[in-house]
């Protein structure tokens, strides 16, 4: 245990999984190994997980310098018997673990933001893959009409109900289509959709790849060319004044204007 408070185990990555023997996950959680073991014992036999799953046998240089074959425990094991020992170490890493998902189930997203900032190992070889989540969650339809909609919802006399409002919305909606497409939504749907391709050519909806498309998420058909949109528009965090209706009047004539230009 180093002086901060942390941790130092040993421990084996392979096969994209974090691997120790039953020692080091004594050593981790501050028990005796027959306590791990113990509970090794009860998570298999009530089926929480599949012994053949969360192990492996892989060859270990011992201290005597001796090669011997350890069988070890995955990630997954290692937190599920995290759950079951009874010592202070062990409510140490469970009051971590509800953290974790209280961040998750309220926010959305755990990131462990060090890290990613500073590098390790772990996290060089994930970084591309967290920012492509992060601009597909950017480029969704949903998320840029929202950025829309707070906008426009500073509106000293906004109402969503307003014939004003729809108007603003659908006209704006169709500019942004045409801008990259150079094609109004009714051109879009006619011409994207293909009853050839698979899910007729819908590229992502909310319970996708596997879950069944529900009508919110073919309204607007934006989804068949997000990645384009996001990309050409750069969406950011606009801040803007409030607007009263004749503002917005005159805003709806002015796109128009520059659309039929």
């Amino acid at each position: 245990q180093t002086p901060d408070g942390k941790i130092n185990i040993e421990v084996l990555y392979a096969n994209e999984n974090i691997w120790m023997p039953q020692k080091r996950m004594a050593e981790l959680f501050d028990v005796d190994r027959s306590v791990v073991t113990k509970h090794l014992k009860n998570i298999f036999s009530s089926n929480e997980l599949q012994e053949d799953s969360v192990c492996a046998i892989f060859a270990h240089t011992a201290g005597d310098g001796k090669e011997y074959q350890t069988k070890f425990y995955s990630l997954e094991a290692t937190i599920a018997v995290g759950y079951r020992v009874n010592s202070e170490r062990g409510t140490q890493f469970r009051q971590w673990a509800i953290t974790i998902l209280q961040q998750y189930i309220h926010k959305g997203f755990a990131i462990d933001s060090d890290r990613f900032k500073y590098g390790s190992r772990f996290s060089t070889r994930f970084f591309d893959d967290l920012l492509e989540e992060i601009r597909d969650i950017r480029s969704s339809e949903r998320m840029a009409y929202q950025k829309i909609t707070d906008v426009y919802a500073t509106s000293i006399d906004y109402s969503f109900k307003a014939e004003d409002t729809k108007m603003f919305f659908a006209t704006v909606q169709n500019k942004l289509h045409f801008a990259i497409t150079r094609q109004t939504a009714a051109e879009i749907v006619a011409k994207r959709t293909d009853s050839a391709k698979p899910n007729m050519g819908l590229t992502s909806w909310r319970k996708g790849p596997k879950g069944k498309i529900m009508p919110s998420d073919i309204h607007y058909k934006l989804d068949l060319y997000r990645i384009e949109i996001c990309e050409a528009l750069g969406i950011e965090d606009p801040i803007r004044d409030g607007m009263s209706k004749q503002e917005l009047k005159d805003a709806i004539r002015e796109i128009r204007n520059q659309k039929s230009a």
